[in-house]
């Protein structure tokens, strides 16, 4: 991802802290680390009530389609700690989360995965917590 992403200023303090902690401990892989601290020094910062519905922000639970296969797949963007698959939560390090963060409905994301390239279109938010005015979580 090159383009600059929106973001609101406190996903982007939550996500720089978690960087921060991350690299201290050495957890994670680094690569997705850099990945992400690259997003975040490109992305544009916007107040929550300034977040358009169709943006993608973090706990946003987005419906997604497969290009390749034509599948459709739901998952929500979450902080690692609460990353769970079966529960249909991508981390925001892992490159589909990272991808998906900052994105909005209708486009296209073509990203690099463990088994290969997957290219997606983001088809609806399902959850935005900026729209449903919930700005604690």
């Amino acid at each position: 991802m090159t383009s600059t992403i929106t973001i609101t200023h406190e996903d982007r303090r939550r996500l720089g802290t978690m960087l921060q902690s991350a690299q201290t401990l050495g957890i994670e892989r680094q690569e997705y680390l850099h990945a992400l601290e690259a997003d975040l020094e490109r992305a544009r910062g916007a107040e929550p009530n300034e977040v358009p519905p169709e943006l993608v922000t973090m706990n946003s639970t987005v419906e997604l389609r497969g290009l390749d296969t034509g599948e459709i797949e739901t998952c929500t963007i979450v902080y690692p700690e609460r990353a769970d698959v079966a529960l249909e939560r991508i981390s925001v390090l892992a490159p589909i989360g990272r991808a998906l963060l900052g994105s909005r409905v209708g486009e296209i994301i073509e990203v690099k995965v463990p088994a290969g390239w997957r290219h997606i279109r983001v088809e609806a938010i399902r959850y935005q917590p900026e729209s449903a005015g919930d700005y604690h979580l």
